[in-house]
């Protein structure tokens, strides 16, 4: 008999064989469902990057929470390495909840973040942004009506 757990975005099933077998409670993973899983919470990831207006920024944090990713900052990150080729997504206006930009100070990635950020009159100052200037707050509805993972079982 399968029983499935979920830990931490972690999918596994766990088989009960006979007594006998010596593999009773034998762990296998289910990577087809952790795939999809992971497929749908970056895409609500992506979706709430998209809100994120010109000229405003948001933090990894908020950017989880309102996806519906509660203390999911790192999967966040971990979305933004995953954007599919030819993608729109904003990903220069997500930052650290300091305000700083993630990248190390100098690189191709932190000059490219800063360059887009500057075009839609973002100031940045030693390599951080004024979050109570620039900070996204999104209306209302946004944040009473964000998606959850329980949309993901639709």
């Amino acid at each position: 008999m399968a029983v499935l757990n979920c830990w931490l975005s972690l999918i596994v099933v766990k088989t009960q064989l006979s007594p006998g077998s010596g593999q009773a409670g034998l762990i296998r993973y289910d990577s087809q469902r952790m795939k999809s899983v992971t497929e749908k919470r970056n895409a609500r990831i992506w979706a709430t990057i998209r809100d994120i207006p010109q000229g405003c920024v948001a933090s990894y944090g908020q950017i989880a929470e309102i996806a519906g990713v509660p203390r999911g900052a790192r999967q966040v990150g971990y979305a933004l390495r995953h954007l599919p080729l030819g993608h729109d997504v904003p990903w220069y206006r997500v930052i650290r909840s300091s305000g700083r930009i993630a990248f190390e100070k100098g690189s191709d990635a932190f000059n490219e973040q800063s360059k887009r950020l500057m075009m839609e009159d973002v100031a940045i100052l030693e390599g951080r942004i004024d979050m109570q200037k620039y900070r996204w707050q999104p209306d209302l509805d946004e944040l009473l009506w964000k998606p959850s993972a329980a949309w993901d079982d639709e």
